[in-house]
C-alpha cells in the first residue's frame, strides 16, 4: 500500500487505539516492579507514542502532499529518469507525452468541452536531459468547436519542496478554481502547467543550474515551455506565459520571472523567500561559483541588475507568516526600479499552509489571467 493510501492511514490509527486499549487492559499486570514488568510498560507506551506519531504523520502528508511514496520519503527516489527522442511533427510526438486524462474535480460538466480535463503528462528537457512528471489543466474552451483554432496563454505552477505535483490538483485545487473563476468571467481561459520544482528528487534544487549538476532553472525556463508549445495550443510570443508558486515554488517563481522577462511575462510567490537557502536538502547548490550564487539571490539581483519588464505577485500574512517584513521590504525594492511592476496579497492572519495558499489562488489568478494574453501581448 503507498504512502498516500487511505488504507495505510486507517490501518495507523486502529494500531494505536488497539495498542492504547491494550494498555490499559495488561497495565495491572505490568504493575510489578521486576524488570519484566517494567521492560513492559516502556515497551507499551513506546509503541503508543510511535502509532500516534505515524498517525499525525500520514495524515499531515495526506492533508499537505510532502511526500508522494515510501521511496521519497526515505530519500530513496533519486532516478532522474531517461530522457526519451520522439520523431517531431503532430502533436502526438515530441517531449511530452500525455499518459491520463481525467474530468476536472468539482467541476461543473464531466465532459471536457464543459468541465475541461485534466492530463497527467510526462515531460523530457531536451536541453537539461531533466525529466519529470507534471498536471496540464485545459479549459473547457480548449475542447469547444468555436475555440478550436486560438492559442490559450499558460502558466507553470510550482508547489512546495518536497511537494508533490498531485497536491495542486487535489488540495489546493487549481483545476477547479480556474475553470470556476472562467465560468464566472472573472479571469480568461488558461492552461494550466501544474508540477514541482524538484525535478532531480530527492535534492532540492531551489531551481538552479548547478554547475555539474541538474539545470534546473534551463528545465523550467526553456525545455519546459517548449514542450508543452509542441504539444498544446499556447501562444508563442512573450506575453503568454506566468509562473506561480508557493513556499520554494514561489521562490522559483519570483527567480525565473526575474530572470527570463522574455519567458515569464508574470510571476506570483505565494509566501516566497527571497534567497536560495543552502542545507542538507539543496547540497552545494553554487560549488564557489560567486556570480552564480548572487544571481540567486533577488535581493542581490534587485540591487546590482537591470529591472526585467515582467509583473510580479507576492503574498503574505501580518501573523502566521516569517516573511512578512521581507516581503514588505522587496516590494519596496521593486518598485525602487520603476521598470518591473509589483503587485501584494497580504492577509490579515494565515500560517505557512495549504489553508492560507487556498484563500490566495483565486486572487492570484485573477492577477496573473490579466497580464498575460494567449497571442502573445503583454497587458
Amino acid at each position: 500500500m503507498g504512502l498516500t493510501s487511505k488504507k495505510v492511514l486507517v490501518l495507523a490509527v486502529l494500531a494505536a487505539v488497539l495498542l492504547f486499549v491494550g494498555t490499559v487492559w495488561l497495565w495491572p499486570r505490568l504493575s510489578r516492579r521486576n524488570w519484566r514488568a517494567v521492560s513492559g510498560r516502556v515497551g507499551l507506551l513506546l509503541a503508543i507514542q510511535m502509532a500516534l506519531f505515524a498517525s499525525v504523520g500520514l495524515a499531515a502528508n495526506q492533508a499537505f502532499g510532502f511526500y508522494a511514496s515510501w521511496a521519497d520519503l526515505f530519500g530513496q527516489e533519486t532516478d532522474q529518469g531517461v530522457v526519451v527522442d520522439h520523431a517531431t511533427g503532430g502533436r502526438s510526438g515530441g517531449p511530452l507525452q500525455v499518459l491520463e486524462a481525467r474530468r476536472v474535480e468539482g467541476a461543473a460538466g464531466v465532459r471536457p468541452h464543459t468541465g475541461g480535463q485534466v492530463q497527467e503528462v510526462d515531460i523530457a528537457g531536451r536541453t537539461s536531459r531533466i525529466a519529470t512528471r507534471a498536471y496540464v489543466y485545459l479549459p473547457p474552451e480548449y475542447f469547444q468547436p468555436r475555440y478550436r483554432t486560438r492559442t490559450f496563454p499558460a502558466a507553470v505552477v510550482l508547489t512546495g519542496y518536497p511537494g508533490t505535483a498531485k497536491a495542486l490538483v487535489e488540495k489546493l485545487h487549481f483545476p477547479r478554481t480556474a475553470q470556476r473563476l472562467a465560468k464566472d468571467g472573472r479571469m480568461q481561459p488558461m492552461i494550466l502547467v501544474m508540477l514541482r520544482p524538484t525535478v532531480a528528487p530527492p535534492r532540492d534544487t531551489e531551481c538552479v543550474d548547478i554547475p555539474r549538476g541538474p539545470q534546473t532553472e534551463t528545465f523550467f525556463a526553456k525545455d519546459l515551455p517548449e514542450a508543452v508549445t509542441a504539444h498544446y495550443r499556447v501562444g508563442r510570443k512573450p506575453g503568454s506565459w506566468g509562473i506561480i508558486g508557493d513556499s520554494t515554488g514561489g521562490y522559483c517563481a519570483l527567480k525565473l520571472a526575474m530572470h527570463h522577462p522574455d519567458v515569464f511575462a508574470a510571476g506570483a510567490g505565494l509566501s516566497p523567500y527571497y534567497k536560495a537557502p543552502i542545507d542538507a536538502t539543496t547540497g552545494d547548490l553554487f560549488q564557489g561559483d560567486k556570480g552564480l550564487r548572487n544571481r540567486a539571490d533577488l535581493w542581490w539581483y534587485l540591487k546590482h541588475m537591470p529591472a526585467p519588464d515582467t509583473s510580479l505577485l507576492v503574498t503574505s500574512s501580518k501573523v502566521g507568516e516569517s516573511n512578512y517584513k521581507a516581503t514588505l521590504r522587496f516590494i519596496d525594492g521593486v518598485k525602487a526600479k520603476g521598470l518591473t511592476r509589483i503587485s501584494s496579497i497580504i492577509l490579515d492572519s494565515g500560517g505557512h499552509n495549504f489553508n492560507t495558499w487556498r484563500r490566495e489562488i483565486p486572487a492570484t489568478l485573477e492577477w496573473i489571467s490579466g497580464r498575460l494574453d494567449g497571442h502573445g501581448n503583454r497587458s
